[in-house]
């Protein structure tokens, strides 16, 4: 879709060399789903969350974790009103189409919490009555895999609300050569424009919906998950919420890809995003250098794809 393709052009003008990422980024928001942006320090993360959010012609609002954060501070909390005598709901951040969640795990486990039924749902409860949250609604989170002082991991059971873990990784020499170009006089995302509004957006999750998914490939992917599941070296597979995650995805990314059905290349190419967060190694392969990419790489191996 033009749009879409817009969007992604849009925030090359700031992220540069990360394609990839860009992309899965925006297959996430397609799909309805949450990213999780895990890199060390200052490869962009923030940065990239940022460019995606003022690329799109909708509401944005940061929040910067810390350890005092309290979950009336996302969710918003009810003020009395002595003029009225009752007591009015003041929405907190989380009210809005994109929240960035910065540094999300060096809040505590009682603020993380607050996401919960926002990232699942797409409502708050506050003190017992729901508020809708808009249609649009996606949240941005990042976190430093080092630097682990004072901060909380998170959940598993919030991991599986992510939709993707990404990182971004390093630039190139020849992208680094171009950044600071880019930047000689001023950062490019202080003049960067939106490109597409909500009813673009909303129109091309509908188009995501309508890509094909062959009985075969859905089977493909329920192979997986199930691999994962009795796998020796995980303790925790893939959820079926996990797997939900892979099918839409993968038409997420057969769109991009300007497809109308989803080849089994597009599932493992997905894979690795949608599924690798989810996933816990039992201590005893974790100790003999075991990692969930590494299984998750053995798992996809070991499964013929659909002809």
């Amino acid at each position: 879709m033009q749009a879409i393709e817009s969007l992604i052009a849009n925030i090359e003008k700031v992220i540069i060399g990360k394609r990839p990422v860009i992309e899965l980024a925006v297959v996430a928001l397609l799909c309805r789903g949450h990213v999780l942006l895990e890199d060390v320090p200052g490869t962009g993360k923030t940065m990239l969350a940022r460019a995606l959010a003022r690329s799109l012609d909708i509401g944005m609002k940061r929040l910067q974790c810390t350890p005092d954060l309290l979950p009336s501070d996302i969710t918003g909390v009810p003020i009395y009103n002595q003029k009225t005598g009752d007591f009015e709901f003041r929405p907190g951040p989380v009210f809005t189409h994109i929240l960035l969640a910065d540094e999300i795990n060096r809040a505590t486990p009682r603020a993380q919490s607050a996401l919960l039924e926002c990232m699942e749902e797409f409502r708050v409860s506050v003190d017992g009555v729901g508020y809708e949250l808009p249609a649009v609604f996606m949240v941005l989170a990042t976190q430093n895999p080092i630097d682990m002082a004072g901060t909380h991991p998170l959940p598993e059971a919030q991991l599986d609300r992510f939709f993707v873990r990404l990182p971004v990784g390093y630039p190139d020499l020849a992208e680094e050569v171009r950044i600071l170009a880019a930047q000689a006089l001023a950062h490019p995302i202080d003049t960067l424009q939106p490109v597409v509004g909500e009813a673009e957006i909303l129109a091309a999750r509908e188009a995501v919906k309508a890509v094909h998914v062959a009985a075969d490939v859905a089977q493909y992917m329920a192979r997986i998950s199930a691999a994962t599941r009795s796998h020796p070296d995980l303790r925790l597979g893939v959820s079926p919420r996990g797997t939900l995650a892979l099918a839409r995805g993968s038409q997420g990314m057969a769109l991009l890809r300007g497809r109308e059905f989803v080849t089994p290349d597009i599932v493992k190419a997905m894979a690795g995003a949608v599924l690798e967060h989810r996933l816990i190694v039992r201590p005893h392969a974790a100790a003999n250098g075991r990692t969930a990419r590494d299984i998750l790489a053995e798992v996809l191996d070991s499964l013929p794809p659909p002809v």
